[in-house]
């Protein structure tokens, strides 16, 4: 988990991206209400972790293609691959309608994409000996 430590501006910032985005996910989702603390945190969190994982993923793409096909690709895969499935399940267990099931994941989608973006603009840093 070196690569975190050699990245941990463009992947502080990406988080920060996603975290804006899902604040506006939110409120947009559920006007009126505002998030707690708690809430914040959390997503805070979560969002840095996700963007480690995907500084990851991005760190050892097999450079294929031009870097902003790969910085577009990752996250798509990494989304049709473990977040769809998971969250489908997941939402439409707990009887959330379809329409805001698919809502939901592409909030998730957007900010994936987005961070990759961020993280690609700015750079990752390889470890060294990989």
């Amino acid at each position: 988990m070196e690569y975190i430590n050699l990245n941990l501006v463009p992947i502080t910032l990406a988080a920060a991206v996603g975290l804006l985005i899902g604040l506006l996910h939110f409120l947009i989702s559920r006007p009126g209400d505002r998030p707690g603390v708690d809430f914040l945190l959390l997503s805070a969190i979560a969002e840095f972790w996700i963007a480690c994982i995907l500084a990851g993923a991005l760190i050892i793409a097999p450079p294929l293609d031009q870097p902003w096909v790969m910085a577009v690709a990752t996250p798509v895969l990494l989304w049709i691959g473990l977040l769809v499935p998971a969250l489908m399940v997941n939402l439409r267990f707990r009887g959330m309608p379809g329409h805001m099931a698919a809502a939901d994941s592409l909030h998730w989608l957007f900010v994936l994409l987005s961070q990759a973006l961020v993280m690609s603009a700015i750079g990752l840093t390889r470890p060294p000996g990989l």
